[in-house]
């Protein structure tokens, strides 16, 4: 953990009993491209910031791009041995798969499974889930069968009652086991299998099985295993995924949720079950229990999309992504929602179960580098706009040519917007954010076009979509963690500008057109109510809460030495307003807006691109025009930047200019 992060658990600890442990440093979804070419040893280093080599836990594996089988490899039964969660096979052995476990990740060897490392012409792009042990979290235990008659008792750590526990006979048999799977809130007295379609089948000894879960429930120190899974001289593997319910002690404050494990009852409808669990998720498996059906892995890594088709993995499979192609579930702020009509995962009251960890982080980031980003476009390696983090939205300009911006969120994956314009959202295929370090789009080759990206933190910055009703006081939750500042929404199905609410600088009751160079305006579509640090309030404007429409929104606020939102007041004179951003240094990217005595356009200045005491290169947010680079007007400052020109654009006397600074 960062010394500042323990610092900041620390003083939260002063006022709340502690802090607790972020979900990005217990979970893990780490994209990665094989290394490996079947030739020399192209061994690499996978870095999630999972402490394996000091904690433990479980490194879950698997090919995206071709049928391999999944593989698990896990701390306790050591880097050389994996199971496969599609097969009911005993532990297999390779020394060339994870080659070692480290205190922030894992490395891997020179493959020749192909389930770990390859690339080659059939398989190259790979994702793992790392599960790191911890109370409230996760939790594996080993034993050796001893045929002791009734239920016999392991202990964990989990410090709750375990949501799910995962089963496994690891030696060689005639019979190889099952991977069995007991659920919370699966039907009593039955359990499930992750290598099968089957339905839940009862543990009482029907169909050849003579027991495997016991008939004591498990606890919050033990878990029970009888007879099928308690043979003696066998070697055994469990998984427990805890269940936190009001009672996780995760995050700054140590008192948030990170993991559910819950049911829900099918409707049969695209108009799905809501999933409450109190937190947005990053990833998903839901499985029937009252009839056949593969289980279905979703992380927001690889592609949840709102509306398009999600990035889908079956634990009974050794299919790639191609084969289960649909939309399935759709994120949302506190849970998520079912969008298929499929009886795998929405037949009308058919049962179904889930698994669910909260998105990351739960702390505001330390660094503005660790969040937000500049850069040119690049070729291959992919992706061509490259950034330090895995990006959640991002807009581009080809800024040597007259032409539309270009914008594309996590969230809406495979869609782009444009920001001068009003149209609708359109298809865009090429644009894919399945990267640790950027997103991609067919145009970014070109270092004529750049890329400013944004990551979602806490306090920062967030991404949510809705869709609208029409209906006045209607309020949407949002994950800032703080009232935004700025907001941006745009409706995503139909032509129609995109609003822009400032409400703590102008007011409730009037907003700016991103797509335009309107002065700000009377508008009563945000109802004329201050958002709040968990939620904001429409209006019945068609522009944020049509009925029936589909909506993005984009949320920004200052944080302190990161981000700022703000205003000035122009002089009117070269020597203009001193903007203090509270920065340490001059800024990396100032947006500017003239909000009050007449139009102006939506400027765009970057370090990149240079902000400089000298001739700056701006671009204008709301047009399609190629950079200009013909004055100077802005400087930087040692915390911020200097207005030094008395254009109306940005510097007219009197007027009032609203700007959005990061550091």
């Amino acid at each position: 953990m960062a010394t500042k992060k323990k610092l900041l658990q620390a003083a939260a600890g002063s006022a709340t009993g502690g802090g607790g442990l972020d979900v990005d440093e217990v979970f893990s979804t780490y994209l990665y491209t094989g290394t490996n070419d079947d030739g020399p040893n192209f061994a690499q280093t996978i870095t999630n910031g999972i402490d394996l080599a000091g904690e433990g836990g479980l490194v879950w594996t698997k090919a995206r791009d071709f049928s391999v089988n999944h593989a698990l490899v896990d701390t306790v039964r050591g880097n050389t041995k994996y199971l496969e969660s599609d097969t009911n096979d005993d532990d297999s052995i390779t020394s060339v798969g994870i080659t070692a476990f480290n205190s922030d990740g894992y490395d891997l060897g020179a493959d020749n499974t192909w389930k770990f490392n390859v690339n080659n012409a059939y398989v190259s792009e790979y994702v793992s889930w790392t599960f790191r042990k911890a109370p409230k979290f996760f939790d594996l235990v080993t034993w050796t069968g001893n045929d002791a008659d009734g239920d016999r008792a392991f202990s964990h750590s989990l410090d709750s009652v375990p949501g799910m526990i995962i089963i496994k006979k690891r030696s060689a048999d005639t019979n190889y086991m099952d991977w069995y799977v007991h659920h919370r809130s699966g039907p009593s007295g039955k359990f499930g299998k992750l290598n099968s379609t089957s339905a839940w089948d009862d543990d009482d000894g029907d169909a050849g099985y003579s027991g495997i879960f016991g008939e004591t429930a498990p606890s919050s120190t033990q878990f029970y295993a009888s007879t099928q899974a308690n043979q003696a001289g066998y070697n055994y593997v469990a998984y427990l995924f805890a269940h936190n319910d009001g009672d996780g002690e995760f995050g700054p404050s140590g008192d948030q949720d990170i993991i559910k494990c819950g049911s829900y009852t099918g409707n049969g409808s695209t108009d799905g079950p809501e999933i409450d669990l109190g937190f947005e998720p990053q990833f998903i498996i839901t499985k029937r229990t009252d009839g056949t059906g593969n289980w279905l892995m979703f992380d927001s890594m690889r592609g949840i999309a709102t509306g398009g088709n999600d990035a889908v993995l079956s634990p009974n499979r050794s299919w790639d992504e191609t084969v289960t192609v649909g939309d399935y579930v759709d994120l949302q702020s506190t849970g998520f929602k079912l969008t298929n009509t499929s009886s795998t995962v929405n037949e009308s009251a058919a049962s179904y179960i889930y698994i669910a960890i909260r998105r990351g982080p739960l702390a505001p980031p330390e660094s503005a580098t660790e969040v937000f980003d500049v850069e040119f476009g690049s070729a291959s390696p992919k992706p061509w706009f490259k950034s330090g983090f895995p990006v959640d939205f991002g807009f581009f300009k080809n800024r040597d040519a007259t032409g539309n911006w270009q914008s594309g969120s996590r969230l809406t994956q495979g869609t782009s917007l444009n920001p001068n314009l009003t149209n609708a959202e359109e298809a865009a295929p090429s644009t894919k954010f399945d990267y640790q370090n950027g997103w991609y789009n067919s145009f970014g080759a070109s270092t004529s076009w750049l890329s400013w990206m944004w990551k979602r933190a806490p306090g920062y910055f967030d991404a949510l979509c809705y869709s609208g009703n029409s209906t006045a006081g209607r309020t949407v939750s949002h994950n800032l963690g703080v009232a935004p500042e700025m907001m941006w929404v745009k409706r995503r199905n139909a032509v129609d500008s995109w609003a822009v609410f400032l409400p703590s600088i102008l007011g409730n009751t009037k907003a700016l057109v991103l797509d335009q160079t309107l002065a700000s305006f009377t508008y009563d579509g945000f109802n004329n109510t201050d958002p709040s640090d968990t939620a904001f309030t429409l209006g019945n404007d068609s522009s944020v809460n049509a009925s029936g429409s589909t909506y993005i929104a984009y949320l920004f606020a200052s944080l302190p030495g990161i981000s700022k939102v703000g205003s000035y007041v122009g002089n009117g004179s070269s020597s203009g307003p001193t903007v203090d951003c509270g920065f340490s240094g001059s800024p990396r990217f100032v947006l500017i807006k003239k909000a009050t005595g007449g139009t102006g356009s939506w400027y765009v200045f970057d370090s990149v691109r240079g902000i400089v005491a000298g001739s700056e290169s701006q671009l204008y947010l709301n047009n399609t025009a190629a950079e200009q680079t013909a004055t100077d007007q802005i400087d930087p400052t040692s915390s911020g930047f200097q207005i030094v020109i008395n254009s109306g654009g940005l510097n007219t006397n009197g007027e009032t200019y609203i700007f959005y600074a990061i550091a």
